[in-house]
């Protein structure tokens, strides 16, 4: 199953509901972009009103390291004729719902993005701020390709060799176990009730969201719901 599509004419984020058999809750998977159209974020805000809790990405605190690499969204939205925004807590998070962030430091992110080559390190600290630069001057055109396709049981050879990638070890496998524990203690606690809680994380992470669910908990992908993302224009 798809969660990010990617065509000449739009990206599209699938919203995921998972579901457990003799279990009343549900888990709502929000794939999201970091930078996106606001319509795309009043989506989301809308639909996790119907939510009774709210899991949230986000790195807590601050490092010039952590910051630099979030250059490489925090761009494109300045320039106003691409149309985007970049992703707030104001712009998603309705009042009244509970939200909690099992998410990493920021000091954390950091030393396990240290655990690469020092070469490596360095060259991801560079890349980001250019990224960032073209996104902004060319658009969202600059991305729209099948390579920004995500998908939660990757087959195909590029998405195999993308499993292995160490920068993307070092940037997501402690923050997605972290979130899994937290799910998994929220389906220990709460799973005889009958309330929707909202996984808002970024796309890249939830394919580990779906399999960690599936294999953990014998929760199961049911239904989907496509948002578009942007369009560009």
């Amino acid at each position: 199953m798809q969660i990010v599509e990617v065509t000449g004419y739009a990206v599209r984020s699938a919203v995921i509901t998972m579901r457990r058999r003799g279990t009343p809750l549900e888990f709502v998977i929000f794939p999201m972009m970091h930078v996106a159209s606001p319509t795309f974020y009043s989506q989301v805000r809308r639909r996790l009103r119907e939510c009774d809790l709210i899991v949230m990405e986000g790195i807590r605190g601050n490092s010039v390291g952590v910051s630099t690499l979030t250059l490489a969204y925090r761009f494109a939205p300045r320039r106003r004729r691409n149309g985007l925004q970049e992703q707030r807590d104001d712009l998603l998070l309705p009042e009244g719902v509970p939200v909690v962030n099992p998410d990493v430091t920021a000091a954390e992110a950091i030393a396990d993005l240290k655990t690469l080559p020092r070469w490596m390190y360095l060259l991801l600290m560079v890349f980001a701020p250019v990224m960032g630069l073209v996104f902004a001057l060319r658009g969202p055109r600059a991305f729209l390709d099948e390579d920004l396709e995500v998908e939660d049981l990757p087959s195909t050879l590029r998405a195999e060799m993308m499993a292995d990638n160490p920068v993307q070890h070092a940037m997501t496998d402690r923050r997605d176990r972290r979130l899994l524990d937290a799910l998994g203690e929220i389906h220990a606690e709460r799973g005889h009730e009958p309330i929707r809680v909202a996984v808002v994380y970024g796309a890249g992470h939830v394919p580990a969201i779906a399999s960690g669910l599936w294999d953990r908990h014998g929760y199961r992908p049911r239904d989907a719901e496509w948002l578009t993302v942007f369009v560009p224009q």
